[in-house]
Protein backbone atom coordinates (compact mmCIF):
# COMPACT_ATOMS: atom_id res chain seq x y z
CA UNK A 1 0.00 0.00 0.00
CA UNK A 2 1.23 3.16 -1.18
CA UNK A 3 1.50 6.23 1.26
CA UNK A 4 3.44 9.28 1.10
CA UNK A 5 3.95 12.31 3.88
CA UNK A 6 4.51 15.77 3.29
CA UNK A 7 4.97 19.61 4.97
CA UNK A 8 3.58 22.28 4.18
CA UNK A 9 6.55 25.06 5.61
CA UNK A 10 8.87 26.83 3.48
CA UNK A 11 6.46 26.10 0.38
CA UNK A 12 4.39 27.19 -1.73
CA UNK A 13 0.61 26.57 -2.56
CA UNK A 14 1.90 25.67 -6.14
CA UNK A 15 4.80 23.29 -5.21
CA UNK A 16 2.68 21.85 -2.16
CA UNK A 17 -0.52 20.79 -4.56
CA UNK A 18 1.88 19.94 -7.25
CA UNK A 19 3.65 17.78 -5.35
CA UNK A 20 0.56 16.15 -4.01
CA UNK A 21 -0.79 15.66 -7.85
CA UNK A 22 2.18 14.05 -8.91
CA UNK A 23 1.99 11.13 -6.17
CA UNK A 24 -1.61 10.53 -7.11
CA UNK A 25 -2.64 11.51 -3.66
CA UNK A 26 -6.36 10.52 -3.00
CA UNK A 27 -6.66 11.81 0.67
CA UNK A 28 -4.52 14.03 3.03
CA UNK A 29 -4.50 12.41 6.76
CA UNK A 30 -3.66 15.73 8.70
CA UNK A 31 -1.37 14.49 11.65
CA UNK A 32 -1.26 18.02 13.12
CA UNK A 33 -2.47 18.24 16.95
CA UNK A 34 -3.72 22.04 15.86
CA UNK A 35 -4.83 22.32 12.18
CA UNK A 36 -6.09 25.99 12.45
CA UNK A 37 -3.20 28.43 12.94
CA UNK A 38 -3.64 31.64 10.55
CA UNK A 39 0.16 31.06 10.32
CA UNK A 40 -0.52 27.27 8.22
CA UNK A 41 -1.34 29.92 4.98
CA UNK A 42 -3.45 27.37 2.11
CA UNK A 43 -2.56 24.58 4.84
CA UNK A 44 -5.03 25.68 7.30
CA UNK A 45 -8.24 23.07 7.93
CA UNK A 46 -10.73 24.37 6.20
CA UNK A 47 -9.00 25.77 3.16
CA UNK A 48 -7.16 23.18 2.70
CA UNK A 49 -10.18 21.02 3.01
CA UNK A 50 -11.76 23.17 0.25
CA UNK A 51 -8.14 23.21 -1.87
CA UNK A 52 -7.88 19.28 -2.31
CA UNK A 53 -11.45 18.92 -3.12
CA UNK A 54 -11.10 21.26 -5.75
CA UNK A 55 -8.09 21.04 -7.19
CA UNK A 56 -7.33 17.36 -6.55
CA UNK A 57 -10.45 16.12 -6.36
CA UNK A 58 -9.02 14.59 -3.03
CA UNK A 59 -10.59 13.95 0.52
CA UNK A 60 -8.94 15.59 3.90
CA UNK A 61 -9.24 14.19 7.38
CA UNK A 62 -7.77 15.64 10.33
CA UNK A 63 -6.78 12.34 12.84
CA UNK A 64 -5.04 14.32 16.35
CA UNK A 65 -5.21 11.04 17.52
CA UNK A 66 -1.83 10.79 15.20
CA UNK A 67 -0.61 13.62 16.77
CA UNK A 68 2.08 14.31 19.79
CA UNK A 69 0.38 15.42 22.99
CA UNK A 70 1.07 19.59 23.73
CA UNK A 71 3.81 18.42 26.36
CA UNK A 72 5.76 16.45 24.13
CA UNK A 73 5.18 19.14 21.32
CA UNK A 74 6.35 22.97 23.59
CA UNK A 75 9.20 20.01 25.28
CA UNK A 76 10.37 19.82 21.96
CA UNK A 77 9.37 23.00 19.40
CA UNK A 78 9.46 25.56 21.97
CA UNK A 79 11.96 24.69 24.75
CA UNK A 80 14.38 23.20 22.73
CA UNK A 81 13.84 19.83 23.44
CA UNK A 82 16.22 16.90 22.34
CA UNK A 83 14.85 14.48 19.30
CA UNK A 84 15.64 11.58 20.82
CA UNK A 85 13.41 12.43 24.22
CA UNK A 86 10.88 13.75 21.94
CA UNK A 87 10.78 10.28 19.65
CA UNK A 88 10.96 8.08 22.50
CA UNK A 89 8.05 10.15 24.28
CA UNK A 90 5.82 10.02 21.04
CA UNK A 91 6.51 6.30 20.16
CA UNK A 92 5.28 5.85 23.86
CA UNK A 93 2.29 8.03 23.56
CA UNK A 94 1.36 6.17 19.87
CA UNK A 95 1.54 2.59 21.95
CA UNK A 96 -0.33 4.05 24.80
CA UNK A 97 -3.13 4.53 22.39
CA UNK A 98 -3.01 1.09 20.51
CA UNK A 99 -3.02 3.60 17.31
CA UNK A 100 -2.50 0.42 15.18
CA UNK A 101 -5.69 -0.99 16.52
CA UNK A 102 -7.29 2.46 15.81
CA UNK A 103 -6.60 2.10 11.69
CA UNK A 104 -6.22 -0.06 9.12
CA UNK A 105 -3.48 -0.66 7.02
CA UNK A 106 -5.96 0.07 3.53
CA UNK A 107 -7.08 3.26 5.20
CA UNK A 108 -3.70 4.68 4.73
CA UNK A 109 -3.62 3.43 0.89
CA UNK A 110 -3.18 6.62 -1.48
CA UNK A 111 -3.07 8.86 1.14
CA UNK A 112 -0.78 11.48 2.43
CA UNK A 113 0.27 12.11 6.08
CA UNK A 114 0.72 16.08 6.19
CA UNK A 115 2.21 18.13 9.01
CA UNK A 116 3.90 21.45 9.28
CA UNK A 117 7.65 20.14 8.99
CA UNK A 118 9.28 20.58 5.27
CA UNK A 119 11.48 17.90 5.28
CA UNK A 120 10.87 14.36 7.09
CA UNK A 121 13.48 13.38 8.95
CA UNK A 122 13.04 14.91 12.96
CA UNK A 123 9.00 14.74 11.91
CA UNK A 124 6.45 13.32 13.88
CA UNK A 125 4.59 12.19 10.33
CA UNK A 126 7.67 10.03 9.90
CA UNK A 127 7.84 7.99 13.22
CA UNK A 128 3.88 7.53 12.57
CA UNK A 129 4.70 5.37 9.07
CA UNK A 130 7.38 3.68 10.93
CA UNK A 131 5.48 2.81 13.82
CA UNK A 132 2.59 1.57 11.91
CA UNK A 133 5.11 -0.09 9.58
CA UNK A 134 6.68 -1.93 12.07
CA UNK A 135 3.12 -3.00 13.78
CA UNK A 136 1.70 -4.13 10.16
CA UNK A 137 4.67 -6.23 8.65
CA UNK A 138 6.17 -3.40 6.41
CA UNK A 139 2.85 -3.17 4.49
CA UNK A 140 3.52 0.61 3.74
CA UNK A 141 5.30 1.48 0.93
CA UNK A 142 6.16 5.15 2.39
CA UNK A 143 7.41 8.20 0.13
CA UNK A 144 8.66 11.49 1.64
CA UNK A 145 7.35 14.39 -0.64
Amino acid sequence: MDVTTIGFTKTHAKNFFGRLKTAGVKRVIDVRLHNTSQLAGFAKADDLRFFLRELRGADYVHEPLLAPTEEIMTAFKKQKGDWNVFRESFLGLMADRKIESQFKAEAFDGSCLLCSEDKPHQCHRSLVVDYLNGKWGGRLAVRHL
